[in-house]
């Protein structure tokens, strides 16, 4: 074998060719580009929110005769008007509340229909209830998010206790508790 030298006398080092001129971790760093590149095209699936998230169901016993009842629909969701139901339970005799209007939307799957965005509530009057006493109140509804899926209707109840003739408010109640955050 013959050594080459260069003219200051050093050893000349063999010619690399640009295929095999690569230093560690190169050949990952391009093996990570060429996946990020080759998935850039595939779609994600959709994160969707569980339906008791996407439409939070809560209701407030306002007086011994009256419950605010409302749905906290999030971003990116709707609800559909005509397919929102309350009734209370013992029957109290509750009339059924007067609902705002809504949104017109073309929906894919019901045709022109009319739909809550943000949050929508209403007043349930109960004629025959025991002040004091419980009730359950019952909601189904169905909704849909933006990316085209729709959920089943959905049943969702809530048992409160009436406020005495002439007692504050009671509070607040979620169909769906918060979940715990285990890290803040």
């Amino acid at each position: 074998m013959v050594l080459l030298r260069t003219c200051n006398g050093s050893p000349m080092k063999p010619a690399r060719s640009p295929d095999t001129d690569l230093r560690p971790g190169s050949l990952a760093l391009l093996l990570a580009l060429a996946l990020a590149a080759g998935s850039s095209g595939l779609q994600a699936e959709p994160k969707l929110l569980e339906p008791e998230r996407a439409f939070a169901f809560s209701a407030q016993p306002i007086s011994d005769k009256t419950v605010e009842v409302r749905f906290v629909i999030a971003d990116g969701y709707y609800l559909y008007r005509d397919r929102l139901k309350f009734s209370v339970l013992p029957p109290a005799a509750a009339s059924s509340p007067t609902l705002p209007n809504g949104k017109i939307k073309e929906d894919p799957f019901f045709g022109k229909v009319e739909t809550y965005r943000g949050q929508v509530a209403a007043t349930l009057r109960l004629d025959a209830a025991e002040p004091g006493g419980k009730v359950t109140v019952r909601a189904e509804s169905q909704g849909c998010a933006d990316v085209g899926v729709c959920y089943p209707p959905q049943v969702q109840n809530i048992s409160l206790t009436l406020p005495a003739p002439g007692a504050p408010p009671g509070p607040p109640i979620s169909a769906a508790p918060e979940r715990k955050k285990w890290f803040n």
